[in-house]
């Protein structure tokens, strides 16, 4: 009678979702209405009280403010502006080595900011106007920075991934590694798409023109800062130096230190940074306490015992699971934004991947790939509609998505890779474990 409850609280769920309902308040509502039907409501009471406080004071999730201060001073105080001129000056003459240069610009841009929205957006001011210009069609143009963007949440420091590591109750700094050959992966992979679309079409994706040389001394001065800062942030956390929760307090601490060391820390800057990571960071954690409950929920309905019971005496192989898993996160990305999606599933499928004794940094990983593909897949990619707020002008939104497809398919061959090759995430947190 218990899992009854279990699995008409998730039914109630995604029909509020699908209504509309801000997802922190349909998991709250859900959570204390189960609760309050299993134990009364003094007991409900309780637990709403308390699941708060145990929640947001978490020492590892002070990272999550720190990381995003970093990225937002980069970001507004033009730290990463130079990203993309240093990427054309290696890659000027790599088949399409405009959208290229665009591609690794955004995993650049990404090891300071761990947003996908950020990095998209970013790259999208710059990049598209310049390869419309150079000849690029605009579809295209616009679907290699959606996509690139994405990589935003794959190369550490991310956001998502550190979510996922106090949910999973798993190390950050090994998730992060994960995270690192992952992300780039999938910049190689979309690097071979634009590269064979060059070659194949060359109406779509003219080669570049060659870059002036004479640039390449203020590209560097540009980048340099940019450079500094993720060896000083990622390096002291790889190395043991740090926490996470210290690299992201130094890198927040390093930024605002560069920028008013260049100049650019203005008070408007100053300003606008710190009230995007107060509300980034509200926002998120608004969701965190909402999926606290509703883990306590299905726990007390005992729906996570009976789900992974039942997928165990199903017999399910390794990759019926896995197929199962990613079908799953494919289909809420077509109408979740990830950290929503991310809440609602940790409660469920962790106990079952645990239970089949996979790797939970792998699993984390390959989640993170998981929603992230779906920024960018229709009829809710976010990335997509980022892209298109800033490059109105070249680009519609129907346009990018067909631009958006190509690089698709390559995340599907990248996320067939992980599951089949789990040592292509697990090499790196192995070799520094």
């Amino acid at each position: 009678m218990n899992v009854a409850f279990g699995f008409w609280g998730i039914g109630i769920l995604f029909l509020l979702l699908l209504l509309r309902v801000p997802v922190a308040l349909a998991l709250v509502a859900v959570s204390f209405g189960g609760i309050v039907a299993l134990l009364g409501l003094t007991p409900a009471l309780g637990i709403v009280s308390g699941t708060p406080y145990d929640f947001v004071a978490s020492w590892t999730l002070s990272a999550v403010p720190m990381f995003l201060l970093m990225g937002f001073v980069a970001y507004h105080s033009g730290l990463t502006g130079g990203l993309f001129a240093a990427a054309k000056l290696v890659l000027a003459r790599v088949p399409g080595g405009l959208a290229v240069s665009s591609i690794f610009a955004c995993s650049g841009f990404a090891a300071v900011s761990g947003s996908s929205l950020a990095c998209a957006a970013a790259m999208g001011r710059i990049a598209i106007p310049e390869m419309v210009a150079a000849g690029y069609r605009p579809s295209i143009a616009a679907g290699c920075i959606a996509a690139g963007g994405t990589i935003g949440a794959l190369i550490p420091p991310s956001i998502l991934m550190i979510i996922y590591g106090v949910f999973a109750e798993t190390s950050i700094t090994q998730v992060f590694l994960g995270g690192v050959s992952v992300g780039l992966l999938t910049a190689v992979s979309y690097a071979l798409v634009v590269m064979a679309i060059c070659v194949l079409r060359p109406d779509v994706i003219p080669r570049s023109a060659p870059v002036d040389m004479g640039d390449a001394g203020r590209a560097v001065r540009d980048v340099a800062p940019v450079i500094v800062l993720v060896v000083l942030v990622l390096g002291g956390l790889f190395a043991g130096f740090f926490t996470a929760t210290e690299a992201g307090a130094v890198g927040a601490a390093g930024a605002i230190a560069i920028a008013a060391a260049s100049g650019r820390l203005t008070r408007d800057v100053l300003t606008q940074s710190l009230t995007e990571t107060l509300m980034a960071t509200a926002a998120l954690f608004i969701i965190g306490v909402g999926a606290a409950m509703f883990t306590r929920f299905l726990g007390l309905s005992g729906l996570s015992g009976f789900i992974s019971q039942a997928v165990a005496s199903a017999d399910l192989s390794f990759w019926q699971l896995m197929v199962l898993i990613v079908v799953i996160y494919l289909l809420l990305g077509t109408f979740m934004e990830p950290f929503g999606a991310l809440f609602i599933t940790l409660p469920v499928l962790l106990p079952v991947v645990e239970a089949q004794g996979a790797s939970l940094v792998w699993f984390g990983v390959l989640v993170v790939k998981l929603l992230e593909v779906g920024m960018i897949t229709p009829p809710v990619g976010m990335n997509v509609f980022i892209i298109r707020s800033v490059a109105s002008k070249y680009v519609s939104l129907t346009q990018i998505f067909a631009g958006v497809v190509p690089f698709i398919l390559a995340d599907i061959v990248v996320v067939a890779l992980i599951i089949a090759v789990p040592g292509i995430v697990l090499f790196l947190p192995d070799l520094f474990g």
